[in-house]
């Protein structure tokens, strides 16, 4: 079995337009959301193989904050800069050329792709994974290279206004 969870980065800041959209970091609500969702992923108890985070900076941070809470070094994050524009055919690439040493990975990604990819790989209709939501799926599968379309199950479906109510933005 081999579980896939894709994390969409927590909530960043527009407040400076001559910032990079690289470099935008995580906002207020962002910087509360990303140790808060790391913490109810722990509650999960699921061993983290490996990190593969996007090397947009509100990306990276978010990682850098579920690495934390599960113990996962930080410094073992692996950037790849394919996942900051990818779309679904390169996100399938790139699970499908996982090694297949590692059982359970995470991505650390944008949207629209991390809730298109979501709902490809589990025929789900997620119509909209939030920011620092967290979606893990599992594929009953020997090989990354057997993931296929609609091959995933989904585990969970995580987000901060589950737990949150307000509506500020």
């Amino acid at each position: 079995m081999k579980t896939l969870i894709l994390v969409r980065h927590a909530k960043s800041s527009w407040k400076d337009a001559g910032i990079d959209d690289h470099d935008r970091a995580l906002n207020k609500r962002g910087e509360r959301d990303a140790p808060f969702m790391a913490k109810i992923f722990c509650k999960k108890k699921i061993k983290v193989d490996a990190i593969f985070s996007s090397t947009a900076l509100r990306a990276l941070t978010t990682a850098k904050e579920f690495a934390k809470a599960i113990g996962f070094g930080k410094q073992n994050i692996i950037l790849e800069k394919e996942l900051y524009l990818a779309g679904t055919e390169e996100l399938f690439s790139f699970v499908k050329n996982t090694d297949d040493k590692l059982q359970s990975i995470m991505l650390f990604g944008h949207n629209p792709v991390t809730t298109s990819f979501a709902e490809l790989l589990t025929k789900g209709n997620f119509e909209n994974v939030p920011t620092c939501g967290v979606v893990a799926i599992d594929f009953d599968i020997d090989s990354w290279k057997q993931v296929t379309k609609e091959s995933g199950k989904l585990r969970f479906f995580e987000f901060p206004k589950m737990y949150f109510k307000e509506v500020e933005d």
